[in-house]
């Protein structure tokens, strides 16, 4: 029995552990639009009771390659002209999304701290996510939206790969949970040499995207960087290490994103208001 259930236009969804697969462009169907109802659902039952309908702003992000060419389409994927009425768990509810506010990753993980780097000439942000890697440069503090690139590796693909790899070389079937309780340093049943594979793939991983960065002019022994996202949570020991890294700080919050989103929203809905 799924302990979460979403009605939405006569049809049921429930959430599962399967990820949907890596889309550019996640405005081509409803996939999105009802994954954000389950986290809207979520934070209004965490609110207490509800009134009748309850008006929102919503507050969103995309890579920063997409941003410009994206923001307007993301935009309008959610924002309804009439209110949305759905039910939660059997509960109804009924929203009217008043405004979205559309904002480039990355940079958003920063902007609570952001005046703290203005006084760096250059620096650059990398975002290490599930499906890409985005980077961002920020000079003096502000976003260069001129320069943005996107790789489309991240930690879901280096862990498909390491479960095709040990799958090869142990005969052992292993999950992402394992690879992330390894590279955490947390106790696991596995063996050392399957612990070993896992080590050194994620360090080759690491490896491949730093050498991708330098093809796109990302060079990192000459100017600072932050690394946010899950995988530089996963990647820090081998980044820290890294003779082609001389400068690095870590964004360890994995909502670091979503909370630079509200942080942004909070104070443009405040200049709006004045």
């Amino acid at each position: 029995m799924a302990d979460e259930v979403l009605e939405y236009k006569g049809e049921y969804w429930t959430l599962s552990g399967q990820r949907l697969p890596y889309r550019r462009d996640k405005t081509r169907d409803e996939s999105f639009f009802i994954l954000t109802l389950f986290a809207i659902a979520k934070e209004l039952s965490y609110a207490g009771p509800l009134p009748a309908a309850e008006k929102i702003e919503l507050a969103v992000g995309l890579p920063p390659e997409h941003y410009s060419i994206l923001k307007d389409k993301f935009r309008a994927y959610f924002k309804r002209s009439e209110s949305v009425q759905f039910s939660y768990n059997d509960k109804p509810m009924t929203i009217l999304i008043r405004d979205v506010f559309v904002y480039p990753q990355a940079f958003a993980a920063i902007a609570p701290q952001k005046s703290q780097l203005k006084h760096h000439l250059r620096l650059f942000l990398i975002d290490i996510g599930g499906y890409t890697t985005d980077v961002l440069l920020l000079r003096s503090g502000k976003p260069d939206m001129q320069f943005c690139r996107s790789l489309e590796t991240g930690v879901i693909t280096m862990n498909n790969d390491i479960i095709r790899r040990v799958g090869a070389l142990h005969d052992m079937q292993i999950e992402d949970e394992h690879i992330s309780a390894v590279l955490c340093g947390k106790e696991t049943i596995l063996p050392a040499d399957v612990k070993d594979t896992i080590r050194k793939s994620a360090e080759q991983h690491a490896k491949d995207i730093l050498d991708q960065l330098r093809e796109l002019k990302v060079d990192l022994r000459s100017n600072p960087a932050v690394f946010i996202g899950g995988g530089s949570v996963l990647f820090r020991d081998y980044l820290e290490r890294s003779p082609l890294v001389a400068s690095a700080s870590f964004v360890e919050n994995v909502n670091a994103n979503a909370i630079g989103y509200r942080t942004m929203a909070e104070g443009q809905l405040s200049l709006l208001r004045t």
